[in-house]
């Protein structure tokens, strides 16, 4: 099975196609951070003064390549040589994934079918510099989702 984006070439033109896309929704500053002992690239871009923080796992994408396409003796390279080459194009795919899936998402902004706030909420940044997925405890969405059992 394909395992998508393993074919990906060039980080850096993903990385470029999100600058000009978010630059041209409105966005008032983008960056990227290769963070290299968590295997993952974080975009970091402000929009109208809220900041937004999404990180994309190589080691997730690459974990995902080595379950469909796992090392054997036929390989060219050794286990340890296979999985790191196979860590490194996670690298490099994991922009691609950001690219599609911003475009998706400002896509469906500028269309209507959804607001900003909506889609973006969860990777805000709080005063504290979390997430506000980070900060929100899976008790406190129980709290939020579930309805309260009534006593009939």
């Amino acid at each position: 099975m394909a395992i998508p984006y393993e074919n990906a070439t060039s980080g850096a033109k993903a990385r470029e196609d999100i600058t000009k896309l978010l630059r041209r929704f409105g966005a008032e500053s983008v960056g990227f951070m290769d963070e290299f002992d968590s295997h993952s690239v974080s975009l970091a871009f402000t929009y109208r003064g809220r900041r937004i923080q999404l990180r994309a796992s190589a080691e997730g994408w690459a974990n995902l390549y080595l379950r469909e396409h796992p090392w054997n003796t036929r390989r060219v390279r050794d286990k340890r040589a296979y999985q790191e080459h196979v860590l490194a194009q996670g690298m490099v795919s994991v922009n691609s994934m950001l690219r599609d899936w911003v475009k998706g998402q400002v896509t469906a902004i500028e269309c209507g079918m959804t607001r900003f706030d909506h889609v973006f909420l969860p990777y805000m940044l709080t005063n504290q510099g979390h997430t506000v997925a980070e900060v929100l405890t899976d008790e406190r969405i129980d709290q939020l989702t579930h309805q309260p059992e009534s006593n009939a």
